[in-house]
């Protein structure tokens, strides 16, 4: 699922679905089943907008869509479970762990050490993880 065409048959529902699956995979149904008891409808808000929409688009392939993901949420500085989520999808989808490292040092310059650092330790945590899981 590099570059997208719509698909005007499916709906933006099962879209999101598909496309959470290839990108986040088990992460991403993670945070639709942590929803389930609180908060269903925002988990089809998540499907139905930032992968059935969003992700879904020509223009960016899943790896640059990533790359910027990353980036972002490191920016914010606040998001580190989200984070998390998505140094995994960026290694899902092509990015390696130099990349992601590359990625967060980035921020260092337009977010700060702090949120440099934080991204750096998170991502530690989910290289960490990914090994012990191998």
């Amino acid at each position: 699922m590099t570059q997208h065409s719509i698909d005007t048959n499916e709906s933006r529902l099962e879209r999101g679905k598909r496309a959470l699956a290839e990108i986040d995979g088990q992460a991403g149904q993670n945070v639709i089943a942590a929803l389930a008891d609180i908060a269903p409808d925002f988990a089809t808000y998540v499907f139905e907008f930032p992968f059935g929409d969003i992700y879904t688009r020509a223009g960016l392939g899943l790896r640059e869509r990533e790359i910027a993901t990353i980036a972002a949420l490191a920016a914010l500085g606040n998001a580190t479970p989200q984070l998390k989520v998505h140094i995994e999808a960026g290694l899902n989808v092509g990015l390696d762990e130099k990349e992601v490292v590359e990625i967060l040092i980035q921020m260092a310059v337009y977010a700060g050490f702090p949120a440099a650092l934080n991204g750096l330790f998170a991502a530690k945590e989910v290289f960490q993880a990914r090994k012990s899981a191998a």
